[in-house]
């Protein structure tokens, strides 16, 4: 009997006509200079949803507006610079969620003003409720006419730059967020 060399499998061949494909031991060719790295990943998509922005910016700002009017109320002195943090949270929400839709910025803007005055009108409500001994739902939704009075005698002009600054900390705070 006879014993035969066994043939060894077929090799597979190369499609292109690469030096490394002609040759099976030639070492690969090191990368260009320059390109040490694997290409950068593609930027993720930008978003670009108003409703959702506006939406956003709307829940953040009757949050807020709650919570600047109890500050207000506890603390028994209108806190300004509180006014500051209503418009940045209230343009992160809209800048975050909604992107870079050029609407958003001026919502966010418009929103705070509403926010700060709606917060301090539930501060006054507070201070007024507390003063009379009632209960504020009965002051901020039965008596709003003497609440908006009361802050009107209570509004100086600094209320008015903190307004001002309200809204311009949303409108850039909104596009600083997007994105």
């Amino acid at each position: 009997m006879s014993q035969s060399a066994p043939t060894p499998p077929p090799q597979p061949q190369q499609a292109d006509d690469t030096p490394e494909a002609q040759q099976p031991d030639a070492v690969p060719q090191p990368p260009a200079p320059g390109v040490p790295y694997a290409p950068v990943p593609a930027p993720a998509p930008v978003k670009n949803n108003i409703g959702l922005g506006l939406a956003a910016a709307f829940v953040a700002a009757l949050v807020v507006a709650g919570v600047y009017g109890a500050i207000i109320g506890m603390t028994k002195h209108e806190i300004g610079w509180a006014a500051v943090g209503v418009g940045f949270l209230i343009g992160l929400a809209a800048g975050r969620l909604g992107g870079r839709n050029p609407v958003l910025p001026v919502a966010s803007a418009v929103l705070s003003l509403a926010a700060v005055y709606v917060g301090q009108l539930v501060g006054e409500a507070m201070l007024i409720a507390d003063e009379v001994k009632v209960g504020f739902n009965e002051v901020f939704f039965q008596h709003l006419s003497v609440v908006q009075e009361a802050w009107k005698a209570d509004a100086d002009p600094l209320t008015f730059v903190f307004f001002a600054i309200a809204a311009y900390v949303a409108f850039t705070g909104a596009k600083k967020a997007a994105i």
